[in-house]
């Protein structure tokens, strides 16, 4: 069920939240959670859908605040609302309710969404795009126990990263970090198979402009207290983790968005399914947990400027190995021709 409401106010959208309830046969209000969308026009379908199925897993009250830009003067000064309540079979599970806001309201976003969050229930709040440097300190942001953002989405995604670290409050998190969870829990399972494993060094290679990769290396660097490494490949996305270890090297290679293959010493290589997710998948995963996330926050906090650009060197062979003593018959000339008085002279 759909209605439409032109220059409107929160009291009529409220009025029209319940008028849809009752004409569907539900009154009962079941949702969860207050998931408030702050988008544009361009990528406000996107997000809307992303939430829907989101919703199926938290059934939620979904708030898109669209900001529409005014051409001329005279609009700017013209404060209106324009709102699209949904309900029912529309609205996924829960309800959406679609603000546009013009004029002079744009600036006060925040007295128009707060009558219509849930009462007694967290609020989320979630910029795909165009996120603030500080979503805690925005005047939506400060409504949400958690802020969601998503530097894969800007145009300078390092830089983002390096911005969410200087303004990071307990309940800020990011889709870019969510990406790497699959990933972070397989590389904890290898190790934790080889618990004498002492990593000395790690390597995760991505594509450019890929801000998971630097999280993913940043949090290596953090946990492990080792060098890490981001390198480019043509992707798509995440492609390659290496740790380099006493033992040998562990490898977590995905070079088709897919399967990946985790390759180790003393055991046979292992097909791993490791697809890559939807943004509804991302936003289902951190609407699970409501409490800051601390190991998010000491990974971004760790400092892409710290990350290392060169590839790991393949391990030298150990002196005396069998590999050592295959090179030897392939040393230049000269250089057997000077190991032969000085065994001359020790034979003295």
């Amino acid at each position: 069920m759909k209605i439409d409401l032109t220059d409107t106010t929160a009291s009529k959208i409220n009025n029209a939240l319940v008028e849809g309830r009752r004409a569907i046969g539900a009154p009962a209000i079941g949702m969860v959670l207050t998931l408030v969308i702050v988008t544009d026009e361009e990528h406000a379908y996107d997000a809307l859908k992303a939430a829907d199925e989101a919703s199926r897993e938290h059934p939620s009250r979904k708030l898109v605040v669209i900001k529409r830009v005014s051409r001329s003067p005279r609009e700017r000064a013209q404060a209106r609302l324009d709102a699209d309540v949904r309900v029912g079979a529309d609205a996924g599970t829960g309800e959406t309710v679609m603000l546009r806001l013009y004029g002079e309201v744009i600036d006060h976003a925040q007295s128009v969404v707060l009558p219509l969050l849930l009462p007694d229930a967290p609020v989320v709040v979630w910029w795909p795009v165009n996120s603030p440097a500080n979503p805690e300190k925005d005047p939506l942001g400060a409504l949400g126990q958690r802020r969601v953002t998503d530097a894969y989405a800007c145009e300078d995604p390092i830089a983002e990263l390096s911005a969410r670290a200087a303004h990071y409050a307990p309940g800020d998190t990011d889709l870019a970090w969510t990406r790497t969870t699959p990933w972070r829990s397989m590389l904890a399972a290898a190790l934790d198979q080889q618990p004498s494993a002492q990593v000395t060094a790690a390597e995760v290679a991505g594509e450019a402009y890929n801000p998971s990769a630097e999280l993913l290396a940043m949090w290596l660097a953090d946990r492990l207290g080792v060098t890490a490494k981001r390198t480019v490949s043509d992707g798509p996305g995440l492609t390659a983790v290496r740790l380099q270890t006493k033992n040998g090297v562990i490898t977590l290679d995905r070079p088709d968005g897919t399967l990946a293959t985790l390759a180790m010493r003393g055991q046979p290589d292992r097909a791993v399914a490791l697809k890559r997710r939807d943004t509804s998948e991302l936003l289902a995963e951190e609407l699970r947990r409501l409490d800051p996330d601390t190991i998010y926050e000491s990974a971004v906090k760790y400092g892409v400027e710290r990350l290392g650009t060169e590839p790991l060197e393949a391990p030298k062979p150990a002196a005396g190995s069998e590999a050592e003593s295959q090179e030897a018959p392939d040393a230049p000339a000269a250089a057997k021709k000077k190991a032969q008085p000085a065994k001359k002279a020790d034979s003295r």
